[in-house]
């Protein structure tokens, strides 16, 4: 009895995974790691939190963490005015919303950053709620942040909206059903290994979609 869609933001609304990566990248080099920009990409989804010791170790994380996220931070901002959003995002948003759903954003970026995309989406008078790592103690592909969205608005269950394997990992956590978009890079068996009930190409794809989804109607 789903009631509430649950969007991820960077790399399904927004075109933003690659601009991660390379700001990924050029932070950890500034700590002498050099690290392939494919395998930054395959984390990509994952908040800083997970990223860092995932693509590293513990030992760096412990000792670099924080350090890489503020460098991260600084290697992003100036690409974020390159940021724009996928084909049809917003007219996604509000197809959902008209089919009954509450819609509630949830990325694992920065507060500032999501406000940001939520201009860029026109998506203030859409969404219901949105919340971002800074709401939560551990992002994707922890379920924290699945959890918190849903906490956001009243309602019985939910459905994820995401582009990468963590969105599918954190939502079945959660005990939330998964739709995937490829928009963010990651195959299709990638993203259904990871437990998504239905892949996309794109967010075109998925408004034309929608019925054969559980998306189709609030409370179906």
């Amino acid at each position: 009895m789903a009631d509430t869609a649950i969007f991820d933001v960077d790399g399904t609304l927004v075109d933003t995974n690659y601009q991660h990566a390379l700001a990924w990248s050029r932070a950890f080099r500034r700590f002498d790691i050099v690290l392939p920009i494919w395998r930054i990409h395959r984390a990509i989804g994952m908040g800083g939190d997970q990223l860092v010791p995932a693509l590293t170790s513990d030992a760096v994380e412990n000792r670099h963490g924080e350090a890489l996220r503020a460098a991260w931070t600084e290697e992003f901002e100036p690409m974020i005015d390159e940021v724009r959003p996928f084909d049809g995002a917003h007219a996604l948003l509000a197809e959902v919303k008209e089919r009954g759903f509450q819609v509630v954003l949830a990325s694992s970026g920065k507060s500032d950053h999501v406000e940001r995309f939520l201009d860029l989406l026109d998506a203030r008078d859409v969404a219901d709620a949105w919340t971002t790592s800074d709401d939560v103690e551990a992002s994707k592909p922890a379920p924290d942040l699945v959890q918190t969205a849903l906490a956001r608005v009243p309602g019985a269950g939910g459905v994820m909206i995401g582009d990468s394997p963590w969105d599918a990992i954190a939502a079945a956590k959660a005990d939330v059903a998964t739709v995937a978009v490829r928009t963010g890079g990651f195959s299709a068996d990638e993203l259904r290994d990871a437990g998504a009930v239905g892949v996309y190409d794109s967010l075109g794809d998925l408004i034309a979609g929608l019925d054969d989804t559980p998306l189709a109607r609030a409370g179906a």
